[in-house]
């Protein structure tokens, strides 16, 4: 198997795109660095791209080594052929490579192996050979003996048949047509355990589906619902279609022994054929869900990290609740916590006067300007409260209600504790909430991405590859943005390229024993930081202000030459480039000739590009291109004062396989449903919207009861 060859093909990429891509990966390369640092050897390949890239190669070298388990395994019974041999080299899937082991698999015991223990093996043979001449119950007679269990003619009939049909169930080629059979034709069909008892999966308690059609979130709650107990599920072919798949397998007449043949395919095909078959089918289908489910997720939580920051804001952060009162945290522009107290609005206290003196002298004193309300228990009733006390407050302040998905876990965890000693789990998830707001990336990767709740089905999840993909996300997200190196929590920088949990802990260490970085060079005094963890990580961290203007950018330490020599070659110094100054570079580039200036600076062309564009703009940030949250200052809402017609702007917050959930300022998000995002047709909402758009929306339905919310972005101006 040409592993090279198949990336190649699947990816669209040329093969010395995919030579170097591995070479990269098996140096130890991480690919954020690949995808920043190497483009010339990648073609400037995405960092999704060359992470799939990585996790098919895994895939494909974990094939290489089972078929040479196999292989052996085959060879040390003998058994090897050359058309096995062929075979085996030919299979492109686990599935397939595990299909040609089969007939040589150590087997519990079953009829099939009982049989063959009690010497029926060759009058199997003489059933198969389906001579017209033949007459079974002559040549069962010769394999009678009491002895040996087969008493009677009919006993050693049956156990020949029993071979037969295990045979045929180990046949890779009858397991291969009955799986297309499945995979094309099947009818998925789901019932009720108890068609009496109400629960939340009653729209499945009569569902049928043609196999092809059955979509990611049916299969995943339908998972759900047969392990709760409410559903059985199976999966139903053609009356007979698969008996004659295995018939047409080994019958070759319609002799006396070729009818015994036909009836041991039919046993086969029902007996051991079908079940196998029937959990393979819905295995896959079910993995596939996943593995669609986890990119749904990924892609939610990349939207939700890359969320541009409310830089240069004191936020008061809002952790409500009912009889332990609200907890508020007011940070300033950095996160620094500068104030914290409870306040007791919500009922059974009902202090709203005093909770209002209480926030606005807060806001007074430390010049809040945002306020950040948590989407917890008591949140309708605080925002309520906020809002009423807006117009009272002596400037302008706004409020937005966040998810408080996993600030909880967060204020409970150690990673906390360490970080506010001095704070109770409550004024914590209050600190979190505040700045959340502030800078979501960097507050979020303190928590499980699986905690964040921007997803569907996650705790069905296979946990490791949802933690894989979901790593490498936040992976991607905080190398993109890069980080300040002198205020960057541990949390933060163990996200970064090359950096370790425990490197991150000691570069944190080192800055509050040496104080802050002048530059990045600096770094590699840090204990185990290494020269390879250097050359991964040094280009994403950033040093504002220090002794190296190319510091605060993203121009890797091994191009500073070029860099140097690019400035100099127009009249520029580095302390332009520190000041901003230098937004003509690319324009006097342009003239001289990219091609041309790579080549005399001897770096690649798409190097050249990136350095332009980071020494025109150093230190900035790709979220401040985004538009800003939508802070709101009143007139909150109450789901019963919803009409149809009515249009609103609202927050996309979560996106599912069929459509995407909207915050419009009521409690509860509404829905827009896929067939209702945009006017043309999208197989999937990802495709026209992402978390944190700020969209219009037409109400549909209201459905107070129920608290559901029926909205469109059809015909609502959209985004």
């Amino acid at each position: 198997m040409d592993i090279i060859q198949i990336l190649t093909e699947e990816f669209s990429v040329r093969r010395e795109q995919a030579e170097n891509v591995i070479a990269l990966l098996d140096d130890g390369k991480t690919v954020p660095f690949i995808a920043r640092y190497r483009k010339e050897m990648t073609g400037a390949l995405d960092d999704q791209t060359i992470r799939r890239m990585a996790l098919r190669l895994q895939a494909l070298r974990n094939l290489e080594a089972r078929k040479e388990e196999i292989r052996n395994a085959i060879e040390g019974k003998g058994a090897l052929t050359p058309e096995l041999e062929k075979a085996l080299a030919a299979a492109k899937t686990m599935t397939e490579a595990e299909d040609i082991y089969r007939p040589f698999k150590e087997k519990r015991s079953t009829r099939g192996s009982k049989a063959r223990e009690r010497g029926l093996a060759p009058l199997a043979e003489i059933l198969l050979a389906q001579q017209h001449s033949t007459v079974p119950e002559e040549a069962a007679l010769a394999f009678v003996d009491a002895e040996k269990e087969v008493p009677d003619v009919q006993a050693a009939l049956q156990g020949a048949m029993d071979i037969i049909a295990e045979d045929i169930s180990d046949d890779a080629q009858v397991r291969q047509k009955m799986r297309d059979l499945y995979q094309r034709f099947g009818n998925f069909v789901c019932t009720a355990s108890d068609p009496e008892q109400d629960s939340v999966y009653r729209d499945y308690y009569e569902f049928e589906r043609f196999v092809p059609k059955m979509a990611g979130h049916q299969l995943l709650a339908i998972h759900r619902g047969e392990k709760e107990g409410f559903l059985k599920v199976n999966i139903l072919t053609a009356e007979g279609q698969s008996e004659q798949i295995c018939a047409r397998s080994c019958v070759k007449n319609q002799s006396a022994c070729g009818e015994l043949v036909r009836q041991a395919a039919c046993d086969s095909a029902k007996r051991l054929i079908v079940p196998s078959i029937v959990r393979e089918v819905r295995n896959a289908l079910y993995e596939d869900a996943c593995a669609k489910a986890i990119r749904v997720f990924a892609s939610n939580l990349g939207q939700l990290l890359m969320q541009p920051p409310l830089k240069n804001t004191v936020t008061l952060g809002l952790d409500p609740a009912y009889r332990t009162g609200c907890k508020i945290a007011v940070v300033d522009a950095t996160g620094k916590v500068l104030d914290t107290t409870v306040i007791y609005p919500t009922p059974p206290q009902n202090k709203t006067r005093e909770a209002a003196q209480k926030l606005a002298a807060l806001v007074k004193k430390h010049g809040v300007t945002a306020i950040s309300i948590g989407n917890g228990t008591a949140s309708r009733e605080s925002e309520s409260f906020v809002a009423e006390l807006l117009p009272e407050l002596p400037h302008k302040v706004s409020y937005m209600v966040v998810s408080e998905a996993g600030a909880s876990v967060y204020s409970a965890s150690e990673l906390a504790a360490e970080e506010f000693p001095e704070y109770d789990v409550s004024l914590r998830s209050a600190v979190s909430i505040a700045r959340r707001l502030q800078d979501p990336l960097a507050e979020l990767v303190k928590i499980d991405p699986k905690a964040i709740g921007v997803g569907q089905y996650q705790h069905d999840m296979p946990k490791n590859d949802l933690q894989t993909a979901l790593d490498g996300v936040v992976e991607e997200c905080v190398n993109a943005v890069g980080v300040d190196v002198n205020t960057a929590s541990a949390p933060l920088l163990s996200h970064i390229a090359g950096i370790s949990g425990t490197v991150a802990k000691n570069i944190v260490k080192y800055r509050e024993e040496n104080g802050a970085f002048q530059n990045r060079r600096q770094l590699l005094k840090v204990p185990k930081l290494g020269p390879k963890a250097f050359e991964q990580c040094a280009g994403f961290l950033r040093i504002p202000g220090g002794s190296q203007p190319l510091d605060n950018t993203a121009v890797h330490p091994e191009a500073y030459d070029a860099a140097k020599s690019l400035l100099q070659r127009f009249g520029y110094s580095l302390e332009d480039a520190a000041g901003g100054k230098l937004s003509g570079l690319g324009d006097q580039v342009k003239k001289a000739g990219a091609s041309t200036l790579a080549k005399e600076l001897n770096i690649g062309s798409y190097t050249l590009h990136d350095m332009v564009s980071e020494l025109q703009k150093p230190g900035r940030d790709p979220r401040d291109l985004l538009p800003p949250p939508l802070m709101r200052s009143g007139n909150i809402m109450e789901i019963t004062d919803l009409k149809p017609g009515m249009e609103l702007m609202g927050t996309v917050r979560n996106i599912v396989d069929f459509g995407c959930f909207v915050d419009i300022g009521v409690h509860e998000d509404g829905l827009v449903h896929i067939s209702q995002i945009c006017d043309r047709f999208i197989k999937h909402p990802l495709e026209a919207v992402k978390v944190g758009d700020v969209v219009k929306v037409r109400v549909l339905e209201v459905d107070a009861k129920r608290k559901r919310i029926g909205l469109t972005m059809r015909g609502a101006s959209g985004k």
